[in-house]
């Protein structure tokens, strides 16, 4: 009777660890390029920690972002929609603080994660919704904000103030011109903090960190190792004082070479702190890490992303639709689910992601997404569905849009000047670097692509974001 006893308390505790939910962390650095992580090819600096994801999980080589910018990017990820179906497909600021919002009944990976019994939080900068609107985080199936509300206020690394949940917490050693606080240094400890205080749930961590982008700012320490070694030195002169101070122009950089390594450099640091915190606290087998970045690599406060080789050899940067705008890393770790040092040449993109975490969670996948979820692929089965198209718009520099199908991408840029401009055609396979435009080749394969174009998208309900008929 004893052995039955503790024969049938085994196969409970096996099936209860087997049923068990896993931690999910969605790590999303901030105009990071393709070439920017050693895992990548990046030579001029080290990424141990980042490409430790690589070493011990799966790399994507053929990932992309849900824009070439932030916050459509974001929206695109939370919703599980491109951007052609999103209701935020820019970056529209609100004054005093923050962007536009998404309608108040949009649903949210956090809130199908909220379903699903998970503890949500996010962590760095948000851009979706100004403080009081319909879509500030706690609104939109967050449990838990630490961070910026604003992009533009992003843009400081020594901020006035930094939003905890919905109430602004005063950085009073930065006032004036000091720059005692660090915001990295902060929403780090507050992300940690949230993981410990989780560590017997399941919880959804949304780290979406500031750094790369501009201003280019790093803390002394970190400069000291880079100063003087990737010389000619980039400079860049902003503002320093004054009333626009801090209130999103960028401050100087004599160093920006040396300041952008050094920000690398420490989120690199930081996520080698967060996975020895999962190690510490024995929940680093059942946590699901997924790393990558918004869009392509800036070139904004002085940083020389050709200096870096930071789109990874690929044409454009960010806010480009070519694939150095919209190309991005992603590495996906899940001990004992992913085969440690796999590679992937699936084609996904950010609005997979919603339904691929509805996959693993055992939820049904929402109707009116356009992702396909891409846990065969992370299982190493054989039977991963394929997206038929991937779509991207953007609405500055005069409207651009783009699709992939299969290995052809067309671009069409000056769409708001011109809907009928001509539409670019590549085919990747041969020519990745998008440098031979073959629409002159293939004039029935131009006129599919163009038709799936208009067809891809449907108007948004914030009128700013429809290209003129």
């Amino acid at each position: 009777m004893r052995l039955l006893i503790i024969s049938l308390t085994l196969i409970a505790a096996s099936t209860a660890l087997a049923d068990q939910k896993p931690n999910i962390i969605y790590i999303l650095a901030d105009d990071l390029g393709y070439g920017d992580l050693g895992a990548y090819g990046q030579t001029h600096f080290q990424t141990p920690n980042i490409d430790s994801l690589a070493q011990q999980g799966m790399q994507f080589t053929q990932h992309y972002s849900g824009s070439t910018v932030c916050a459509p990017s974001r929206c695109s990820l939370l919703t599980g929609k491109h951007v052609g179906h999103t209701a935020v497909r820019g970056n529209s600021e609100v004054q005093p603080e923050g962007q536009l919002p998404m309608p108040a009944d949009t649903y949210t990976l956090a809130h199908l994660l909220q379903g699903a019994g998970y503890t949500t939080g996010v962590f760095g900068k948000w851009g979706l919704g100004a403080p009081g609107s319909e879509s500030e985080p706690l609104k939109m199936g967050f449990d838990r904000f630490y961070g910026y509300n604003c992009q533009r206020q992003a843009h400081h690394y020594y901020p006035y103030f930094l939003w905890n949940d919905d109430e602004r917490e005063i950085l009073w050693d930065n006032f004036g011109t000091e720059t005692a606080t660090y915001a990295p240094d902060l929403i780090q400890e507050r992300t940690l903090d949230f993981i410990e205080a989780n560590k017997d749930r399941p919880f959804f961590c949304y780290y979406a960190l500031v750094q790369p982008h501009a201003e280019m700012f790093a803390p002394e320490s970190y400069m000291e190792k880079y100063r003087g070694k990737f010389l000619p030195e980039s400079s860049f002169e902003g503002v320093d004082d004054g009333p626009r101070f801090r209130k999103g122009p960028y401050g100087s950089q004599p160093e920006a070479h040396a300041a952008f390594a050094a920000m690398v450099n420490h989120m690199d640091d930081d996520i080698g702190e967060l996975l020895a915190k999962l190690d510490e606290l024995g929940i680093a087998d059942n946590t699901l890490i997924i790393f990558t970045s918004d869009n392509g690599p800036h070139s904004e406060a002085g940083h020389d992303p050709d200096f870096f080789g930071s789109n990874g050899g690929l044409r454009g940067y960010k806010r480009d639709l070519y694939e150095g705008g919209i190309r991005v890393p992603m590495l996906v770790k899940w001990p004992g689910k992913i085969a440690a040092t796999s590679t992937s040449d699936h084609l996904s993109a950010f609005w997979d992601v919603l339904p691929t975490v509805a996959d693993i969670v055992g939820l049904p996948v929402p109707e009116n997404t356009d992702g396909i979820s891409f846990l065969p692929n992370l299982l190493g089965e054989q039977n991963q569905a394929e997206h038929s198209y991937l779509y991207w718009e953007f609405h500055e520099k005069k409207g651009r849009v783009a699709i992939r199908k299969g290995d052809w991408k067309a671009v069409r840029y000056d769409v708001s000047v011109d809907p009928d401009s001509p539409l670019e055609l590549y085919d990747l396979s041969k020519d990745p670097t998008e440098s031979r435009n073959l629409a002159a080749d293939h004039p029935q394969l131009v006129r599919e692509l163009d038709r799936l174009i208009r067809d891809a998208r449907t108007e948004s309900p914030i009128d700013k974001y429809n290209f003129a008929k």
